[in-house]
């Protein structure tokens, strides 16, 4: 299947979808804390896009061949839960780490966001390896061009993973997305520079790496979504849906509450 180019009215609209999104994770913000279950935040999130957005949770219902539907409006990945984590009963506790999935649908078009969240005073390794995987999302999204290639993406997150002792999950991937939830291209977080595809201005798709302090190897619970590692190693996990820009790149999804790009990371030409 081709890689869909985006229309100017297009993303315009996946603006506004990427906004929204970044926008839940704002407002859940405060509810993330010791005491409260991964359900409670989902049912927090289902209300505010639903009621107060009026946008459409993605996830729920959402069955790609191979799998039951979703039972959830979000995804909530603990500790060494790497991702697609189903919301319910779990308590989060001090110490946790937690990263919360979005994507909400408006006019058609998807928004597609996560980030990571402490649960109190997380453990210096698990306060590393949130940090790196931030650096390691922006990393790739600064090799973000026309021109470019998707290796380079890959490659600059593969490297700088593994520089810092950790590794990258290989069977999940970041992907295209517009008026469906996954498209073209698929966009792999690790790789060689100089191969892939070459990108186009209008091309939109996520960039979400998983990154591991322990080995890459993961396996699914009987759930039949939630992905863990197999060594019980912390996992962390952050994502933009990105906007190929004529000059460089634009972060569909940002809002008030995003964190500003990491130091490691230059300003691009929009």
């Amino acid at each position: 299947m081709a890689v869909i180019l985006k229309t100017p009215e297009e993303i315009e609209k996946m603006r506004t979808a990427g906004r929204l999104a970044s926008e839940v994770l704002d407002f859940i913000a405060p509810h993330v804390k010791a005491g409260v279950t991964t359900g409670r935040m989902n049912d927090l999130c289902h209300e505010y896009m639903v009621e107060v957005q009026k946008t459409i949770p993605a996830p729920l219902n959402y069955a790609p061949p191979g799998y039951k539907p979703f039972p959830k409006s979000i995804c909530t990945s603990v500790n060494h839960q790497v991702c697609h984590g189903i919301p319910g009963d779990r308590v989060l506790k001090n110490a946790d780490i937690l990263n919360i999935d979005i994507t909400v649908i408006k006019d058609g078009f998807h928004g597609d966001s996560s980030r990571m969240f402490f649960i109190g005073e997380p453990s210096i390794q698990a306060r590393r390896l949130v940090d790196v995987t931030y650096e390691c999302m922006w990393l790739g999204i600064a090799q973000v061009r026309p021109g470019a290639r998707l290796g380079d993406i890959g490659a600059a997150i593969q490297g700088h993973a593994e520089r810092n002792g950790f590794s990258v999950v290989r069977e999940f991937c970041g992907h295209g997305i517009g008026r469906s939830f996954h498209e073209e291209p698929q966009v792999l977080h690790y790789g060689k520079a100089g191969t892939g595809l070459v990108l186009e201005p209008g091309m939109t798709f996520t960039v979400e790496p998983m990154i591991n302090a322990g080995r890459p190897g993961i396996r699914e619970l009987a759930d039949g979504w939630t992905i863990v590692t197999k060594d019980h190693s912390l996992s962390a996990q952050w994502e933009h849906t990105v906007l190929v820009t004529p000059r460089g790149y634009e972060v569909l999804t940002r809002s008030a509450g995003s964190l500003a790009p990491p130091a490691v990371v230059p300003l691009a030409a929009a």
